[in-house]
C-alpha cells in the first residue's frame, strides 16, 4: 500500500521565521532547506502545490524544465510508487486526482477563506472544508483518522502564522486579503485596511514591525506542539511535507505584508520534508 501523505503549508510564514523558532518536532521531519514561492500570495499557490510543485530551489545555469522535472520525479519516492511517471500528472496536473487513482482518500482542511470549498481549489478531494476559526490546528490535528486498510492524504492550510498571527488585539488594524476585499466591496463598503486604530507612521514603526516578526515566530513555536501530536497520531508509513506559501514583509524597505508586493522576503520559505519520525524521538 502506499505511504500516507500529509502535506502542511504554514500560511505567510517567512523561512527565517522558522530557522529563529525553536521547532524540534518540524527538524525532526528532514532539514529544513530555504525555498522559493511560486506567488506571493495563498490561492496561486496552493493551486501550484496541488498541481504537483512545491516551493522551487534556485539553480543557476539550468533549463527551467529541469527543476520541474526533478519536482515531479521524486512524487514516486515519496508516495513509495515505483511505477508512478510523469504521464500520471497528465491532463490534470491535479496532485489529488493522481492520489485518488492510487487508492488515496483525499482531505483537505484550510483555513483562509480565498481557499474555501467554492472555489475550484478543492476538486479531488473527497472532504474538503473551510475551518470557522482562523486558527484551529489543533481542531484538525484532533479530527485526522488515518485507516489501516487505504492510504490517506491530508492537506492542511494553517492560518496561525498569518497576521494577526493569532495576536487578539482590538488596536491592530483590520487589513483585509482578496476575500475581505472582495466582500467589502460587495457590500458597498471601503475595503481598504482600517487604520483608525493605529496610524501608518506608528505601524511601520521599526520597533512595532520587529515585534509582528517576533510574534510569527512565537506563532511556529505553538505550531510545533500541535505537529508532534499529528506526527504521534500517524501510522508508521506516512510521508510528511511542511512549507510556506509565501512569506511576509516585516518593514523591509518599505513594505509590510504580501500579494501585490514585489521584495524577497516575500518569496523566502520554508521547507521541509521526510518520513514520520519514531514515536522515541519526539520531543
Amino acid at each position: 500500500m502506499p505511504r500516507n501523505l500529509v502535506l502542511i503549508t504554514y500560511d505567510s510564514c517567512r523561512f527565517d521565521s522558522v530557522t529563529a523558532a525553536t521547532a524540534p518536532n518540524l527538524h525532526k521531519l528532514g532539514q529544513l532547506q530555504k525555498r522559493y514561492a511560486y506567488a506571493s500570495w495563498t490561492a496561486p499557490s496552493h493551486y501550484t502545490f496541488l498541481m504537483g510543485l512545491v516551493p522551487h530551489l534556485s539553480p543557476s545555469h539550468v533549463y527551467a524544465s529541469e527543476v520541474y522535472k526533478e519536482d515531479f520525479a521524486k512524487w514516486g519516492m515519496r508516495l513509495d510508487i515505483d511505477d508512478l511517471e510523469f504521464a500520471s500528472f497528465l491532463p490534470h496536473l491535479s496532485l489529488p486526482r493522481i492520489l485518488k487513482s492510487y487508492g488515496y482518500r483525499t482531505v483537505g482542511r484550510v483555513s483562509m477563506p480565498v481557499l474555501n470549498p467554492h472555489t475550484a481549489i478543492n476538486v479531488g478531494f473527497d472532504d474538503y472544508k473551510l475551518m470557522p476559526n482562523h486558527n484551529d490546528f489543533a481542531g484538525m490535528v484532533a479530527d485526522a483518522e488515518f485507516s489501516r486498510t487505504q492510504p490517506s492524504f491530508y492537506f492542511f492550510n494553517l492560518g496561525e502564522t498569518h497576521y494577526p498571527y493569532m495576536l487578539d488585539d482590538p488596536a491592530l488594524p483590520h487589513i483585509s486579503g482578496l476575500h475581505g476585499v472582495a466582500k467589502s466591496l460587495a457590500r458597498g463598503e471601503d475595503a481598504g485596511g482600517r487604520f483608525e486604530e493605529m496610524q501608518i507612521e506608528e505601524f511601520f514603526n521599526p520597533d512595532f514591525m520587529k515585534s509582528l516578526h517576533n510574534q510569527q515566530i512565537a506563532c511556529v513555536e505553538y505550531l510545533d506542539g500541535l505537529l508532534g501530536h499529528l506526527i504521534d497520531k500517524a501510522p508508521r508509513d506516512t510521508w510528511f511535507m511542511v512549507m510556506g506559501d509565501h512569506g511576509e514583509a516585516f518593514g523591509e524597505d518599505g513594505y509590510f505584508g504580501h500579494g501585490p508586493v514585489m521584495h524577497e522576503k516575500v518569496f523566502e520559505v520554508p521547507f521541509i520534508e521526510g518520513p514520520r519520525p519514531t514515536r522515541r524521538s519526539l520531543i
